[in-house]
């Protein structure tokens, strides 16, 4: 596996909580407690969008089936293994040889895990996983043909407009002819419905957004106390997004033993955790466009809850 400089993890985690408006990447939820937390979150009632995602990656793949040989699938933030492999059912096993799988993800537990279940469950098929910040070192993809990159679970929904324009410019950099993006969107819709998904009776989503500080206070040895935040998730009607944030509930004082700094935080300050854009159809073309990516298919569930599109150069 390739792994990301930790000495630039470090940095950045520590330097976006000296911002005005705090901050922590949301690619940090994925450690094993993290990804433990949000399989559980996709088995909940109000979390529509792996239920109404799965049928759609089942009908893409069957689009898909016949240029799935001497392949070359990336996933982009792997961790669920339930959704690759419904692409690679569709290859015979006679084909499984021609055929490589590399999860590229920040997580180290999550590239093991999947890597381990895919390996007893596909034998023949090529598995090489990638530890590292996919946003930014795209570069460690070596120059190969036939490729299909795969972007699932509304992933893109993390990055802003003008990130996720950016993001799919590299990608047409990295692309060939032959290549295919596949990518989920998470749909615009009624607010009750996504705030929901956000805000589940169970409680599942605050133990996995608070989760996030036991991960900085491993990274850059903080003391953050999970109990002194309240989880805080709305939908922002203007900018087509959901907020997640931590609210701090009194003044603290974080010290972190690796940058010898205490970190100053007061009692209604929040720190930013995750967004997530949704999306309309004209909005999913306009991003080709600006990307110079063309839409080649569009997957669409028959509430127009979450569409899987795919990209081509």
């Amino acid at each position: 596996m390739q792994k990301q400089n930790t000495v630039e993890i470090e940095e950045e985690v520590f330097t976006n909580l000296q911002l005005p408006q705090k901050k922590i990447s949301s690619m940090y939820f994925y450690d094993q407690t993290g990804s433990n937390l949000f399989e559980k979150i996709t088995e909940l009632p109000e979390y529509y969008l792996t239920r109404t995602e799965i049928p759609l990656i089942k009908k893409a793949a069957d689009y898909l089936k016949e240029s799935l040989n001497h392949v070359n699938i990336i996933e982009f933030g792997s961790g669920d293994c339930r959704k690759i492999s419904l692409l690679l059912d569709v290859v015979s096993e006679e084909k499984r040889n021609t055929v490589c799988y590399t999860p590229f993800d920040v997580s180290v537990s999550a590239i093991k895990e999947s890597c381990d279940i895919l390996i007893q469950k596909y034998s023949g098929v090529s598995i090489h996983g990638i530890v590292a910040d996919f946003i930014t070192q795209l570069d460690v993809i070596a120059d190969i043909s036939n490729k299909l990159l795969c972007f699932l679970g509304s992933t893109i929904g993390n990055f802003t407009p003008d990130q996720s324009i950016n993001f799919l410019k590299e990608l047409h950099a990295v692309m060939d002819t032959k290549d295919r993006l596949l990518i989920g969107f998470d749909m615009v819709k009624n607010k009750k419905i996504i705030e929901q998904a956000y805000n589940d009776n169970q409680n599942i989503t605050e133990q996995f957004n608070k989760n996030i500080l036991n991960v900085v206070n491993k990274v850059i040895e903080t003391d953050f106390d999970l109990d002194s935040y309240q989880h805080n998730a709305f939908y922002n009607e203007e900018l087509n997004r959901i907020e997640m944030h931590l609210k701090a509930i009194k003044n603290q004082e974080v010290k972190s033993q690796k940058f010898n700094h205490t970190i100053h935080i007061e009692k209604g300050e929040t720190i930013h955790t995750e967004n997530s854009y949704k999306y309309t159809i004209d909005q999913i073309g306009k991003l080709a466009e600006k990307s110079h990516l063309h839409i080649e298919k569009l997957f669409t569930d028959q509430n127009n809850w979450f569409t899987l599109a795919i990209f081509t150069k």
